[in-house]
């Protein structure tokens, strides 16, 4: 064997030994020489980052497993401590595990706090949830700061509907008008527009609140906010002045659909100088109990998982109902609302009642894993607050 593969298998025999394999065993990491004084197991204990700074390296602290920062509700779980000498320092690090095991490493022990970690959600920018019988808010993140809220949007426009309907079958059955040119158009495009609006073919109210409910058409919303108001201006300044009769400061609305006018100028429904519905998750919240409340058959409605509507199917993706992939059969959801624009992000206002305890609202705004994010609040709401009936 020639004399740079005699360095290179002692450099791999040195990068291979692990921290609690013996006393004075040295590793190098990055150029820099680790020496284990001390290695011993200790009783299983709890703890969670103490900042965003740290990070979790494998035993021979040759390689980076992962940043502390991208762990910010992990609870870790340390069973071994070692002190490790680094230079002329030495220093405490802990062997610690998160509670799956997927995620294992050595650690410095000031970048770790004892105990579990506090709930919280990584991905929502902005969440609530809130107990639906007195309207207060159980947890929040963010809640009071108004941002693009999507096709959750939809709920104001809904409640508009509902409150002109008044459960006459009569409007039920009234047909809307689905002429416009930009709408047709918008309903035609698969990224704007939803149920397809096809010319010459007469839509009921009923038939557009399906798909403006569950297949989430912006083109339906649009036509329906016409048929309550008569036009898409006055039915904006609806929407604005029932927000305003609620006492929603964070609520101020541009779109029956909850696209953005930058979506909607090319259509002719571009409205006001904002860009987009600026909405907080308390509103957000607000507006979902006074629907419920005020018209309990939308969670009725709501869980539908797909309907044919006029011969095209209206699929719900809310897949915290029963039967889909995020489900979970104790919290009972039944609603209510996603939406999604690459603006705002995934957003999502749920509810749902547990057995024996009162029914919870939840919003999570701006997120990337709406339905697992929804499904962990109410989960710790359940567990940690008092919402027994």
């Amino acid at each position: 064997m020639g004399l740079s593969r005699v360095k290179g298998a002692l450099v791999a025999l040195l990068l291979t030994t692990t921290l609690g394999t013996a006393v004075g065993t040295q590793v190098t990491a990055q150029a820099a020489t680790y020496t284990t004084v001390s290695s011993k197991s200790v009783t299983k204990t709890a703890y969670h980052k103490k900042s965003t700074s740290g990070a979790i390296y494998n035993q021979a602290h040759s390689r980076k497993v992962a940043n502390l920062k991208t762990y910010p509700y992990t609870t870790w779980y340390v069973t071994k401590r070692a002190t490790l000498r680094h230079g002329n320092s030495k220093g405490i690090y802990y062997y610690v595990k998160n509670t799956a095991g997927s995620v294992k490493g050595w650690v410095w022990h000031g970048y770790l706090k004892k105990g579990k970690s506090p709930f919280g959600l990584k991905y929502a920018k902005n969440a609530i949830a809130m107990n639906y019988t007195t309207g207060k808010a159980v947890w929040s993140k963010n809640a009071n700061t108004a941002r693009p809220i999507a096709s959750v949007s939809k709920i104001m426009t809904l409640y508009l509907v509902l409150k002109k309907v008044d459960g006459s079958t009569a409007k039920w059955n009234q047909v809307v008008d689905t002429s416009s040119r930009g709408l047709i158009s918008m309903s035609q495009n698969s990224s704007v527009g939803g149920f397809v609006f096809h010319t010459g073919h007469k839509y009921t109210v009923k038939e557009l609140y399906d798909a403006a409910l569950l297949d989430s058409s912006n083109n339906a919303a649009i036509a329906l906010g016409k048929w309550v108001a008569g036009s898409n201006a006055k039915f904006i300044q609806q929407m604005n002045a029932q927000a305003k009769s609620w006492n929603l400061g964070n609520a101020h609305f541009v779109s029956a659909s909850g696209l953005e006018n930058s979506d909607l100028r090319p259509y002719g429904y571009a409205y006001g100088s904002a860009n987009a519905n600026m909405v907080s998750a308390k509103d957000v919240a607000l507006i979902a109990r006074h629907l419920i409340k005020d018209y309990p058959r939308v969670l009725t409605d709501g869980a539908v998982g797909s309907k044919t509507v006029d011969g095209q199917l209206c699929y719900n993706y809310n897949n915290l109902l029963s039967g889909r992939k995020y489900a979970q059969a104790s919290l009972n959801v039944d609603g209510l609302k996603t939406g999604y624009t690459p603006l705002a992000g995934y957003c999502f206002v749920g509810t749902g009642k547990m057995a024996g305890k009162q029914r919870i609202i939840t919003v999570v705004l701006h997120d990337e894993n709406e339905f697992t994010e929804t499904r962990s609040l109410m989960n710790h709401v359940y567990k940690s607050s008092s919402m027994a009936e």
